[in-house]
């Protein structure tokens, strides 16, 4: 507020009076406070963020679907003369030796016998339901990435007609005589009609390497009824032995927990049939670090004897304990102190060290030191001790002895930092099995994790021993589609 003095008698002098500024207790707090704030943010702005996770019991989810090569023990016949083949068993069925399989027709006898009768023949409801059940299965499985299969399932059902068709003149050929022409084939031994060949017939598990699963240049070559064979040509193949095996490309690294396992629960994904498949290891592809893996089976071959590629699922017992993000873990090191030099200490039982010290004058004496123990390595008998505590070179003396141990053996422990007490405390981990992003741990160590402890979710972050304060945490919650 500006006041107006007048001057004395020349009166014409005016001068401004500046009020002079009040400075209270109350704009002193008001302007610390503002400062505080603005070092506040700039401090939080600047600060790295600790965020944390909850510690809870789970399990990984694993990709236990393979593709898989199926191996028998198939022999491959030939036609005994040139002609029209005509098959009378269905593809897949079984056969005892000295059954008909085929007959060949050199002299067109067969096909006017069977113009003579189209009009009689008639399919039963038996032959309707077979085409019914090949067509459902068929449409189950379709798969428009691989539209080949369309070609397969157009030749399965012209030879499942014919050979049905054909069912109705097997009386009249077994009247008839090789003289006119028609060879009648019979099975030499027992075993499973397939009409169709790949050139895998012969192939060995431990010869199986990675092309052989290349399924484009895979040739599959269809035997179709009534089609014209020349002599010695691939007319079917019998598959002899109820047992076969599937082998399958696996990561190198899970092959001992299927050795481990030596029997596992195989599931085929084409009709979800379940059963048990003894596991045998085969080669390795050092490159791509995959195992061949054979899972062999005593049951079940009829089901899939058209197919030389199978999908399988390995029903593996599930891993479960605490699961904890990858971010997580962190290697740390310690000291390795002998059992014998860890003791007790006063009435709260701390345990510690008895370290080797001076006094003032040089002279040699001892002093208790409190040691947190992250560790116990009960068969080699010694703990695990923190490396900020002690250092290299320092004395040790056993409790009741005149024996001393020098500071100096070293380790590493797996583990995460626990925040649950307000600062990051590293506490090991035992990890049972892992993926790309989780690992589950062993839950209830000694030493070591709780579910619903909180853990710091980068450990590159953190310092051991750091404190953690609420506004620098921030928790992060489990994903449950993990």
């Amino acid at each position: 507020m500006e006041v107006l003095i007048l001057a004395q008698e020349n009166g014409s002098n005016i001068r401004k009076y500046r009020r002079p500024l009040n400075i209270n207790i109350g704009m002193i707090i008001f302007g610390a406070m503002f400062i505080y704030i603005i070092i506040c943010i700039i401090m939080y702005m600047q600060t790295e963020h600790l965020s944390g996770y909850e510690v809870k019991t789970g399990s990984l989810t694993v990709n236990n679907v393979y593709r898989g090569i199926a191996i028998r023990e198939e022999t491959i016949y030939q036609s005994v003369d040139a002609g029209f083949v005509y098959y009378f068993v269905p593809e897949g069925s079984h056969v005892a030796c000295g059954d008909l399989v085929y007959a060949v027709d050199s002299s067109s006898k067969l096909e006017e016998l069977m113009n003579e009768t189209a009009e009689e023949r008639k399919l039963t409801n038996n032959d309707y339901n077979s085409l019914k059940t090949k067509i459902v299965n068929y449409r189950n499985n379709f798969d428009e990435m691989e539209f080949s299969t369309v070609y397969d399932f157009k030749y399965d059902l012209q030879s499942e007609v014919a050979k049905l068709s054909n069912q109705t003149i097997l009386s009249t050929i077994n009247e008839m005589s090789e003289s006119v022409g028609i060879s009648k084939c019979y099975a030499d031994r027992a075993g499973a009609v397939v009409f169709s060949s790949d050139g895998y017939e012969e192939l060995k598990p431990h010869e199986i390497t990675l092309d052989n699963f290349d399924e484009e240049k895979y040739v599959k070559n269809q035997y179709l009824a009534t089609n014209r064979f020349g002599k010695e040509d691939d007319v079917y193949k019998l598959v002899t032995k109820e047992d076969w095996e599937v082998v399958i490309r696996v990561d190198t690294e899970r092959v001992p927990e299927l050795q481990k396992a030596e029997y596992v629960k195989v599931k085929f994904m084409e009709d979800q049939y379940e059963t048990w498949g003894k596991v045998t290891v085969y080669g390795r592809d050092e490159e791509e670090n995959i195992t061949f893996v054979g899972l062999t089976f005593t049951n079940s071959m009829i089901n899939y004897i058209t197919d030389r590629f199978v999908d399988v699922e390995l029903i593996l017992e599930e891993q479960t304990g605490l699961k904890i993000p990858n971010s997580a873990i962190a290697q740390r090191n310690f000291f390795l102190i002998d059992e014998e030099y860890i003791i007790e200490h006063g009435s709260d039982k701390t345990q510690g060290v008895m370290r080797q010290t001076f006094t003032e004058d040089n002279e040699i004496t001892s002093e208790f030191v409190e040691t947190p123990i992250y560790n116990v390595d009960e068969k080699e008998g010694v703990y695990y001790v923190d490396e900020s505590v002690l250092k290299v070179g320092d004395v040790l003396y056993r409790e009741d002895s005149a024996e001393t141990l020098t500071v100096s053996k070293q380790a590493s422990l797996t583990g995460v930092y626990n925040i649950n007490k307000g600062y990051a405390d590293f506490k090991r981990i035992i990890v049972l099995y892992d993926n790309d992003e989780y690992s589950i741990v062993e839950s209830n160590t000694k030493y070591g994790l709780r579910p619903y402890d909180y853990i710091a979710l980068e450990a590159s972050t953190v310092v051991a021993d750091q404190f953690v304060t609420e506004k620098g945490l921030t928790m992060k919650e489990e994903d449950d589609g993990e």
